[in-house]
């Protein structure tokens, strides 16, 4: 069973967004808070979430602030904005600070669900509207001027292939059949890699990958 939480203040479109998640599969549990704090307060007392979908305009501590504290608290967990601010900065800052996808409020709920299954599939999912060129990491970001090598950062053969493939926005199911690997040995692997990096999120993975301007 799928597990869901839902951050949003607004009681009608929290409504309307847990209607839609019930469509996500066949067995979907969706818990819903009207903030960051009762948001917190779920996750630490039920555990076990698969996804949660956060509004940025929150009441008390604000949606990029309660993004880092949930990527601080709960670093495997896929945290999706939702929201009506979809500008490019505004989706850089989120895909920055470690958001599994942005997703625009004036998404239909069809357009939602497919980019909710893109990230519970292991994608970052970036409004094509916002960063046209995405294709696993669109972001303005300076590189750095000296270029290194997945080795330079004790990644293995096999984790530079998986990570390349992870630049190129595949994924965890696409590397695994592309590698000839299972998802639980591509998740291995990740986890090795953002180790290496110093990074929680594939978002911030890839971000670190541009900065440091390395080689795969």
């Amino acid at each position: 069973m799928l597990k869901l939480l839902v951050i949003e203040d607004h009681a009608l479109v929290r409504e309307g967004l847990v209607q839609t998640l019930h469509q996500l599969d066949t067995e979907v549990s969706v818990m819903e808070a009207a903030d960051c704090e009762s948001g917190c307060t779920i996750l630490g007392a039920a555990g076990d979430f698969d996804l949660v979908l956060l509004d940025l305009a929150l009441p008390g501590i604000d949606g990029l602030t309660c993004l880092n504290l949930l990527r601080q608290r709960y670093p495997a967990l896929p945290v999706v904005i939702v929201s009506a601010y979809d500008d490019a900065h505004t989706v850089n800052r989120a895909l920055k600070a470690g958001a599994a996808g942005f997703v625009p409020k004036a998404y239909s709920g069809e357009h939602l669900l497919d980019a909710l299954r893109k990230v519970l599939d292991g994608t970052i999912f970036v409004p094509e509207q916002t960063l046209p060129n995405h294709n696993g990491i669109g972001l303005s970001l300076p590189t750095a001027g000296k270029s290194v090598t997945a080795a330079d950062i004790g990644l293995t053969g096999r984790q530079a292939d998986v990570l390349a493939l992870m630049v190129k926005g595949r994924s965890n199911r696409e590397i695994a059949e592309l590698l000839g690997l299972s998802e639980g040995t591509v998740k291995i692997h990740i986890t090795a890699i953002f180790k290496a990096l110093g990074v929680t999120s594939r978002t911030q993975a890839l971000v670190a990958v541009a900065r440091q301007g390395i080689k795969l």
